[in-house]
């Protein structure tokens, strides 16, 4: 079951409009020293660190068993402009074409008032239904191994993950959180095992995606 095609959304930088909005990204240029073990101190440095308001994310696996017992999964697209706006001059292998559009599992930033163990899970239920369209009990959603830190060398970001068995008669259209970015996604849902296939060959390069199906498919062995 090959996942249909993603949608071919193309990013243009538009040069004539005006930036209205703060900055959703800071980079702070900090001085550091290291201490180490042996009482030796190393000379100072300086180490830029990205951060912002909203740090952490939410990573959930929405999956179902089909009639022959098959667990499926289901996977959004997206397109990443950080990714579409990449270089394909300072790339050392040649890029696809529809570079900046992936599959990834639904996700979503926390909250400030979601920095609880109880707003994570609230937070994993509105992005469930804003991405793929499940209306989900926030108790119905069980961790998916620890969290883990996506790019440590530039950013504190946590990502949680969580998973969920959904009916798939039940999924309405997406409520989307009103960005640009979610209009007109595609979702497909495939076996478990074809997902983990597609990531293996580099067809879906997400990371926290293939992380998040590899821990999905421990529960089964």
């Amino acid at each position: 079951m090959p996942l249909p095609p993603l949608p071919r959304i193309l990013l243009t930088q538009d040069p004539h409009a005006e930036l209205s909005s703060p900055a959703f990204l800071r980079v702070q240029r900090v001085m550091l020293r290291a201490s180490f073990p042996d009482g030796e101190q190393s000379e100072p440095f300086s180490y830029d660190i990205v951060d912002r308001e909203r740090l952490d994310a939410v990573v959930i696996a929405a999956h179902f068993r089909d009639a022959k017992g098959i667990r499926h999964v289901y996977l959004r697209s997206s397109v990443r402009p950080p990714v579409a706006l990449r270089s394909r001059v300072a790339s050392p292998l040649p890029e696809r074409d529809d570079l900046g559009n992936l599959w990834e599992l639904p996700a979503g930033l926390v909250e400030v008032d979601e920095r609880s163990p109880e707003g994570l899970l609230l937070c994993a239920a509105r992005e469930l239904q804003e991405e793929l369209g499940f209306e989900v009990d926030p108790r119905a959603l069980a961790p998916l191994g620890p969290s883990s830190f996506p790019a440590p060398g530039m950013v504190g970001e946590r990502h949680f993950f969580f998973h969920v068995p959904v009916d798939p008669s039940r999924r309405a259209a997406p409520t989307e959180d009103g960005s640009v970015l979610e209009r007109k996604a595609t979702i497909a849902a495939l076996p478990l095992d074809e997902a983990l296939a597609l990531a293996r060959s580099g067809l879906l390069e997400d990371e926290k995606t293939e992380l998040a199906l590899r821990r999905l498919a421990e529960l089964d062995s």
